[in-house]
């Protein structure tokens, strides 16, 4: 197939980018629960063992989609802990959360309204471990359940205003009017 050959001409490193960068896309539009591997080789015009080279199953594929994000994650919720009082930790990490979902708006969208995305990101130990600390650390200007509610509100109302398809602001907008 020609397109296969146009892959491989590209090296294992950008195939492997093109497949992130087309599942990025196809879980925007149909979710991740709604997007099979077979529609990711279809939307590269390869074959599905030329995907199946670089992610065996969706799962592998999701966290090389997620990592880049989790990383700049982990680095706002390590600078919030560091902060002093409970209401500037909660305020970095709201405004780093913003920014974040800001510079990421489509996939930030997904990712946080996606159940099969939400179920498969916590049962990886380390990032539902880094999706409660993001919540504590919000939750904690307002201990106990309403405090819990009111961090979970904030992430998701973030991660939904964000997003392509519900508010038309440009970049810098968004952010100020998301803190």
């Amino acid at each position: 197939m020609a397109a296969e050959a146009a892959l491989k001409a590209f090296g294992a490193t950008d195939t492997r980018q093109r497949l992130i960068d087309v599942a990025v896309r196809l879980f925007t539009r149909h979710s991740f629960a709604g997007t099979s591997l077979q529609m990711i080789a279809d939307e590269l015009g390869v074959t599905k063992a030329a995907v199946y080279h670089h992610f065996h199953t969706r799962e592998p594929l999701l966290s090389a989609v997620v990592e880049p994000l989790l990383g700049q994650l982990r680095v706002i919720i390590e600078i919030a802990e560091a902060q002093r009082t409970r209401h500037a930790r909660a305020d970095h990490m709201l405004t780093g959360y913003a920014a974040l979902a800001v510079r990421n708006r489509a996939l930030i969208a997904v990712l946080a309204a996606d159940p099969a995305v939400i179920e498969t990101l916590r049962a990886q130990r380390d990032l539902g471990d880094l999706i409660n600390r993001q919540i504590v650390l919000l939750a904690d200007v307002d201990p106990g359940p309403a405090g819990l509610v009111k961090a979970a509100l904030v992430l998701a109302g973030i991660a939904g205003a964000a997003g392509p398809t519900l508010v038309d602001l440009d970049d810098d907008a968004l952010r100020q009017h998301l803190v």
